[in-house]
């Protein structure tokens, strides 16, 4: 477990939380939504570069585990279960948590996650 935090504060909330409660991040324009693992959402007002540069500014080398996927989304790498680059999904989950998330993401996203990842692991227990 993490001993750094995110903390968000805008003129009217702060939320301080541990970055691996942090499922998966949401772009709408100028509002990101951020997603935990308990399924709850926190809702902020800066769009998605801006969020990616909080976090790595507050993460340092941790923000690594954040993955930036196309010009909407920023997961976390520790709950991508499967990725389906032919049918546009990624699948969140985690087996310390109940959680079950399906995510939309380009075709040429998931296939660049995909590669990311299995560089990473060297391809092992390749099907």
């Amino acid at each position: 477990m993490s001993n750094k935090v995110l903390i968000i504060s805008n003129a009217n909330e702060l939320v301080r939380l541990q970055p691996e409660r942090v499922v998966y991040v949401k772009s709408d324009g100028n509002y990101s939504t951020m997603v935990l693992h308990d399924k709850t959402e926190q809702v902020f007002t800066m769009n998605l570069a801006q969020c990616q540069q909080m976090m790595e500014e507050q993460l340092g080398k941790e923000a690594m585990t954040f993955i930036r996927l196309g010009k909407q989304l920023i997961v976390n790498r520790a709950y991508i279960f499967k990725i389906n680059p032919n049918k546009q999904q990624l699948y969140m989950s985690n087996s310390e948590v109940n959680i079950a998330l399906e995510l939309q993401a380009s075709k040429e996203a998931l296939k660049q996650l995909k590669a990311l990842i299995e560089s990473e692991t060297g391809k092992e227990g390749k099907l």
